[in-house]
């Protein structure tokens, strides 16, 4: 019997930019064979807002948990973001409230927080 597919959650931006060089981030650091992602335009603008209804983000969250029975959660802010157009410093901080947000809303979950600067890099701001 072939093994089971292993999944992961990622809460990104809708932005291009930001997609394959998460995935590839993604998939070298973890073993990993698909990443279910979730997507709205500042995502990590809108996950630290504590006033954002999250409704559909989590109906979505929940889907890819139990269906493909995902533990870890990322959650993603990028460079010259449209949606949510704050400085670099400004952007860490909303990724650092996304992440511990989401941790209490699934604490069973490892939630990890990245940042994409450019089509090459990725990096790790926060895991919890």
């Amino acid at each position: 019997m072939e093994p089971k597919p292993k999944y992961v959650t990622c809460l990104n931006c809708i932005d291009g930019r930001a997609q394959l060089p998460v995935i590839q981030w993604i998939k070298s650091n973890y073993l990993v064979d698909f990443i279910d992602m979730i997507t709205e335009p500042g995502m990590d603008g809108v996950l630290a807002d504590e006033n954002s209804n999250l409704d559909e983000i989590l109906r979505k969250v929940n889907v890819s948990l139990e269906a493909h029975k995902t533990n870890k959660i990322f959650i993603v802010g990028h460079y010259g973001c449209a949606a949510n157009q704050v400085d670099l410093k400004t952007h860490k901080v909303h990724i650092k409230r996304s992440v511990q947000r989401m941790k209490k809303i699934k604490p069973k979950c490892e939630v990890i927080g990245l940042w994409v600067e450019n089509q090459e890099l990725v990096e790790l701001v926060i895991k919890k």
